[in-house]
């Protein structure tokens, strides 16, 4: 096979170089589409690779080659792939699908029993109030969605502050936030390499939530001081925090407390709104474009080869 078959795996080595970037530099939601779409794309891609390298080891084999009516013997001559690639991509196609499924299956039972929590929660608004002195806040998915605050946070945050933390846990509901973080982080699970850009769609779905509050309030530096006040006073993470977590919405808790991503949240709502940055923008799709058609290649390289192995 071709080098074609190659360049998804090498392009999984050098996308997350430009994670950071786009996550800094470029505006939130598109960041978070772009991030999404390449996390999916190149895991995508990968795998498809994989599965391309390892058939030209399978039909080496003799014996597997006859149920195929192939040539063996053909095979070898006409592709230079090693065989001890192909074993190698087999071994890694087979812990991709694994873990891919893997984390489907432990997506799917959390979003399952979001759905029955939040449908079973008495709401207001979609608000509920917990009794619970310990601050926190977060959106709960479901049909309809929850936005979960605890008593502890309203006793923390003033009225007008109330209204900002709402405007962003509202914006993960409405925006389906869990959902980029499930596909990304499906990409993630099928080549680790993409870890960066799942971890880069957890932030950007953070500060695109940021900028929804700050447009709904329409003062940034109200919105970066409620983002520094939450988190200063949360201390611990509530049991019910735990399930927001797993689907990747962190909430008034998770995500404004700690070091992590807060001190880059609070910075970007002092500063100006971000642009769509055109050049990281054009340098993503067209490193998304780039595995798609490589893959396309690849796949129609193997197709070519086995067209001539079976004419024996």
């Amino acid at each position: 096979m071709r080098i074609a078959v190659y360049l998804p795996l090498l392009l999984s080595l050098l996308a997350p170089l430009g994670a950071r970037p786009l996550a800094e530099r470029c505006e939130p939601r598109l960041a978070t589409w772009l991030l999404t779409a390449s996390a999916l794309v190149l895991g995508a891609a990968s795998t498809v690779s994989l599965g391309l390298l390892a058939v030209t080891g399978l039909i080496r084999v003799p014996r597997l080659a006859a149920l195929g009516h192939w040539s063996a013997h053909t095979a070898q001559r006409s592709d230079p792939t090693e065989l001890s690639v192909s074993l190698i991509a087999g071994l890694l196609l087979g812990g991709a699908v694994l873990m891919a499924a893997r984390m489907l299956w432990r997506r799917a039972r959390t979003l399952a029993a979001a759905a029955a929590e939040a449908a079973c929660m008495p709401a207001k608004d979609g608000l509920v109030v917990v009794e619970d002195e310990a601050p926190d806040a977060f959106a709960l998915p479901g049909l309809p969605g929850r936005v979960v605050v605890s008593t502890g946070m309203l006793h923390t945050l003033n009225e007008s502050e109330h209204a900002i933390l709402l405007a962003h846990e509202r914006a993960h509901l409405k925006a389906h936030h869990y959902a980029f973080v499930a596909l990304a982080q499906l990409g993630a699970a099928a080549n680790p390499l993409l870890r960066p850009l799942a971890t880069g769609v957890t932030y950007t779905i953070e500060r695109w939530a940021d900028e929804n509050a700050a447009t709904a309030t329409g003062d940034r530096t109200r919105v970066a001081r409620t983002v520094g006040k939450a988190a200063l006073a949360s201390h611990r993470t509530p049991a019910r925090a735990r399930m927001s977590a797993a689907l990747g919405i962190r909430g008034a808790k998770g995500a404004l407390a700690g070091a992590g991503p807060v001190p880059r949240r609070v910075a970007a709502l002092l500063a100006p709104p971000l642009g769509r940055h055109p050049v990281l923008a054009a340098a993503t799709v067209a490193v998304v474009s780039a595995a798609g058609m490589a893959t396309a290649e690849a796949a129609h390289d193997l197709h070519v080869l086995l067209m001539t192995v079976g004419a024996w």
